[in-house]
């Protein structure tokens, strides 16, 4: 919806706000409201029995989640403020009951709806120009950099929440927290390069920081921790409490970064950049009454009575290019990130059960790491295949590394606390995209696939099909399979977990069917 007036309302509206910023005339100003968003419908049902029910729950409703965005960009001249809302609320369904009777989100007291519904402006912000190269955006915002959609590389700005999705969700933008920030673009038309920085003052919430995992036991626990609430289990508020204040890596530290992206005279788009930033992944700080006292840096901050997760401050340098290759006719892209320092969890008795001893709860060390993605975009013509396609058809396929350079076997270190399996010194993921299209792109399948190449060829498979009804309906049905093959599970009744599990074997017995109905107004 959009509107163009300069009715006494307006004026009344736009002249404070232009007395303000000193860019318009206060005594009269014609501005441009667009408003847009939309309403949605989740639901997602289980494939699978998850093995920590009492119930066979194969079949059953895991989520009913309903969702409404309004997007507001009010235009003056030279300013624009933009308001992105969104509120959530869940459907307690009797597979998510079956879960809280387990003890899943016993940390907040109250009912699961209360960790899933969600209410929130999203994003505020201002756009304005200061000179004819140099324009600011301040307020809450979004801020990617990068090249890659599955993994983060470049993209360590913003924390994930995949409490209620994990990492399925296909628009990312839905998932990355916003946070408080000022950033400025300076365009050297010269050399056709643009010099980026930004500066987090830190006024964000707690929360607002770092990735989020479902560690309150609910639909997106990784196995065997369905039921199981590692922040509040046997009714305490602070078994294993997100610490956003350890001295290491304070909610309200300040962040920044800076990045140069240009066009080289040879068609090539690169980027490079530097950035200070909280460690997207928590890691658990060992600073608890059970198991073994070794606080991260001799420092102890908020804990529980088995330490906390806490995102310590690092510091990251990167680099992008992409280009076109005429003698694939394809897109080629490269991303790789140099973070010093950066924490890993470790035991020092491997096969210990968590916070015992055991299973990354001895502590953190810190290890420079690389991580570094290859990555190749094609237009495939499969109009005159069987698939009879409506049109060229996108493909994609993706190598994700990561390295430690100074990697060394006796430091025992763990690719998740809680699970026995060894972080390797290059760890190695490869996926692949096939969007289809068909009837003037109202049907549009696509097959997405990802192989653990480090674990038996562990692979996700994730079929999906989205129907297109007019300018505003949505429709996407898809399926999340996972296959472990070489990660050996981990279940309930074993303690010491399994030194195979990792990254497909976490999602074990966890296969979905999901359905999205969208209404975009």
């Amino acid at each position: 919806m959009r509107r163009n007036t300069t009715s006494p309302l307006a004026l009344m509206l736009a002249a404070p706000m232009a007395a303000a910023i000193g860019a318009l005339p206060a005594t009269a100003a014609a501005f441009e409201v667009e408003m847009e968003g939309y309403v949605r419908q989740g639901l997602s049902m289980n494939l699978q029995n998850p093995r920590e029910t009492d119930t066979n729950d194969a079949y059953r409703l895991s989520m009913s989640r309903s969702t409404m965005r309004l997007d507001t960009r009010i235009n003056f001249d030279d300013v624009s403020f933009t308001i992105i809302a969104r509120g959530d609320r869940e459907y307690r369904t009797p597979y998510l009951r079956r879960l809280e009777r387990a003890g899943a989100f016993d940390s907040s007291n109250d009912r699961i709806e209360d960790y899933y519904n969600n209410a929130e402006i999203r994003e505020a912000y201002m756009d304005l120009p200061l000179t004819r190269r140099i324009s600011t955006r301040i307020g809450k915002q979004q801020l990617a950099w990068g090249e890659t959609d599955f993994f983060q590389a470049n993209d360590l700005i913003h924390g994930f929440d995949f409490s209620w999705r994990s990492f399925l969700e296909g628009e990312n933008e839905e998932l990355r927290k916003p946070l408080i920030m000022a950033t400025f673009d300076i365009d050297v038309p010269e050399v056709d390069g643009n010099l980026q920085l930004f500066f987090r003052p830190g006024f964000d919430r707690k929360q607002d920081i770092g990735n989020t995992f479902d560690i309150e036991g609910g639909r997106w626990a990784l196995q065997p921790n369905k039921g199981v609430d590692f922040q509040g289990s046997g009714g305490s508020r602070d078994f294993i409490p997100y610490d956003y204040e350890h001295p290491e890596g304070r909610f309200d530290e300040q962040t920044f970064g800076v990045r140069w992206s240009a066009l080289t005279p040879g068609g090539i788009d690169y980027s490079l950049m530097y950035l200070r930033h909280h460690n997207p992944d928590p890691v658990h700080n060992a600073a608890g009454v059970v198991g073994e006292f070794n606080p991260y840096k001799g420092r102890v901050g908020n804990v529980g009575a088995a330490g906390s997760f806490i995102f310590p401050i690092v510091d990251t340098i990167g680099a992008t290019a992409s280009g076109y290759a005429a003698w694939a006719d394809a897109v080629f892209s490269t991303e790789i990130a140099y973070t010093f320092d950066k924490p890993y969890n470790f035991s020092s008795d491997r096969g210990q059960p968590i916070f015992a001893g055991g299973e990354g709860s001895s502590g953190i060390k810190e290890k420079d790491t690389v991580s570094i993605m290859f990555r190749m975009d094609k237009i495939v013509d499969l109009t005159n295949t069987f698939l009879r396609t409506s049109r060229p058809s996108f493909a994609s396929i993706q190598l994700f590394n990561t390295w430690i350079p100074s990697y060394s076997r006796s430091d025992n270190l763990v690719s998740l606390v809680g699970y026995e399996a060894r972080q390797e010194r290059f760890e190695t993921f490869v996926t692949g995209i096939l969007g289809l299209n068909y009837n003037n792109d109202r049907i549009n399948p696509q097959l997405a696939v990802g192989s653990d190449l480090n674990n038996g060829g562990a692979f996700f498979v994730i079929p999906s099909v989205e129907f297109a009804y007019g300018d505003n309906w949505r429709v996407l049905v898809e399926a999340d399979l996972f296959f472990p093959l070489g990660n050996r599970k981990k279940s309930s009744d074993d303690l010491d977990g399994s030194r195979d599990t990792r990254t497909i074997g976490y999602f074990d017995r966890n296969n979905q069917l999901y359905a999205r109905f969208t209404y975009n107004f």
